[in-house]
């Protein structure tokens, strides 16, 4: 098949539509494609781009209290990801920078050590594999560090080692790279969904694609995208801008990542270091930065002052999906079994999103999929009428 084009204006058919060619969507065509399914995959930009073009790549667990559905979820899907990515590699040849690096959290005060301590028995009961325990540490005041200041910590610190990172563009790159060698994929790019009706769909060059099923993982643009072709609201969920900046820190790769407050410090495979990322739910320039990615770096500087004099490679700004729920929607589009959406991950899509693929894909295929009430449309759509009230 043609691949990564502008489609023709005469019809082409296959078994799964996949509308948005993030991580997710990637994801889906590639389980797909293992599947023995022939494959679409359209996007209105470029493919791997949006928000899995950025440049953090926490890939970073729920505290472990409270445990719920989504934690668990969540959880088994960091686990998966890394026999997922093993794969890949080998396949593809590519490194997408994964590694297990685990994570550093400064405590600044007495309440928040004995909340730690709390904690690090809640992951001696929950962050369990079927293989592999994982912990979470609590250790004392350091000092001396080249990494963490100590004076960021004065309390201690936490030690997790469930956290990893991967490189987001270099993962998508590897998926795409996965994909284009296989002869039951089509990827489109730059010619969006415009139209869906019982099995025929128009993008927008007019060209049309005939598939048995479809599946909505266009990130953040999935919500106007569903409101459009079908009678639901937009409201099911919204952009949220983050800014990040990538750094020419020349450091050491198998230091743990570092997270405090919303500042995340990812230290890559190449030797940069990513720092992010703005939690913004309103902002009128959503692809640029501003002065609060400047207060965001020095805030990292305080936590790693030997960043402070690193080069900036690049200043990035992206659109989020976070769904109205805020936990993942991965259902059926209500009164339609032929379409799947899978979207609004929000923070923790990278890590989830090969997971979120696998159960959307098993949804139109008729596969028992246990998920969390909470990912459900119905949920999200009650959440919506709500906040509408």
């Amino acid at each position: 098949m043609q691949r990564a084009q502008s489609a023709s204006s005469s019809a082409r058919s296959c078994d799964l539509l996949i509308a948005g060619g993030g991580v997710v969507g990637l994801w889906m065509a590639r389980l797909a494609s293992d599947a023995g399914m022939s494959v679409a995959l359209v996007d209105a930009g470029a493919i791997g781009a949006g928000a899995s073009g950025g440049i953090l790549g926490a890939l970073m667990p729920h505290a472990p209290e409270r445990w719920n559905g989504k934690k668990q979820f969540q959880f088994e899907a960091l686990l998966s990801l890394e026999p997922a990515i093993a794969a890949l590699e080998a396949e593809t040849g590519l490194s997408t920078g994964y590694g297990r690096i685990g994570r550093l959290m400064p405590l600044l005060d007495q309440r928040q050590l004995d909340r730690a301590r709390e904690r690090q028995d809640d992951a001696g009961r929950n962050w369990q594999g079927r293989d592999r325990s994982f912990r979470w540490t609590v250790h004392p005041p350091a000092t001396g560090s080249s990494w963490l200041a100590a004076a960021a910590a004065p309390a201690g610190v936490v030690f997790d080692d469930l956290s990893a990172r991967l490189d987001p563009r270099r993962l998508c790159a590897a998926l795409r790279t996965g994909l284009e060698t296989r002869p039951n994929v089509l990827l489109i790019e730059h010619d969006g969904l415009q139209h869906w009706q019982a099995g025929r769909a128009e993008l927008a060059s007019g060209a049309v694609i005939l598939a048995d099923r479809m599946a909505v993982t266009a990130g953040h643009q999935s919500f106007p995208l569903l409101a459009s072709l079908f009678p639901l609201p937009t409201e099911l969920g919204m952009p949220v801008k983050g800014q990040a900046a990538l750094l020419d820190a020349r450091c050491d790769p198998a230091q743990p990542l570092i997270f405090d407050d919303g500042v995340y410090i990812i230290p890559h495979a190449d030797g940069t270091v990513a720092i992010g990322s703005t939690s913004e739910n309103s902002f009128d320039a959503p692809f640029s930065t501003d002065a609060q990615l400047d207060v965001l770096l020095a805030r990292a500087f305080a936590l790693c002052p030997t960043l402070a004099n690193a080069p900036v490679i690049e200043r990035w700004a992206g659109l989020r999906p976070r769904a109205i729920g805020r936990d993942p929607l991965v259902d059926f589009v209500p009164g339609d079994a032929n379409t799947v959406i899978a979207t609004g991950g929000f923070k923790i899509t990278l890590g989830i999103a090969h997971a979120m693929a696998e159960a959307a894909l098993n949804r139109l295929l008729g596969r028992p999929v246990e998920l969390p009430e909470s990912f459900s449309i119905d949920y999200h759509l009650a959440k919506a009428a709500r906040i509408k009230r």
